[in-house]
């Protein structure tokens, strides 16, 4: 945990919250400027700064809380739908540096747009995307399927 990160002090017991739901490795919160009422934060309980940081055994208590909030917003408020997300780096939108998702209840004609704008990649684009993202896994990444060609 850090000292001057605005979650840890939360998690220390530091600074107030509504805390919903915890496990060993999440802690759910009101977002205290929500985009609807309702909108909670799952953090989890070490200071990790974007979501690959995350470390992998604490990522199924952070999935299960995740998952606990979104039934209880639906069982609770009952919205049309919800949204889970999360803003990693600041170029994505991110404000406090400390990994979390949100979970928020969403309504119909509520006028929140997530996207703009799609693209559409062009000729060999979305192949050659693919392959630069599948070379950067490790230690062994997924082949694609052979695709019609002459043997």
């Amino acid at each position: 945990m850090t000292t001057h990160c605005a979650f840890c002090k939360i998690i220390r017991g530091e600074s107030a919250a509504h805390v919903l739901y915890r496990n060993p490795h999440a802690l759910a919160i009101l977002d205290i400027n929500p985009i609807h009422f309702g909108h909670v934060l799952v953090i989890p309980t070490t200071h990790s700064a974007t979501y690959i940081d995350v470390p992998e055994e604490e990522l199924a208590d952070l999935a299960l809380a995740t998952k606990i909030i979104s039934s209880a917003i639906v069982g609770a408020l009952h919205p049309p739908g919800f949204n889970i997300f999360s803003n990693n780096g600041r170029a994505a939108g991110q404000s406090v540096f400390h990994f979390h998702f949100h979970v928020t209840p969403r309504y119909d004609d509520d006028n929140i747009r997530f996207i703009l704008e799609l693209k559409k990649y062009a000729g060999q684009e979305m192949t050659e995307y693919a392959e630069r993202i599948r070379q950067s896994i490790a230690p062994d990444p997924i082949r694609p399927p052979t695709q019609n060609r002459p043997s």
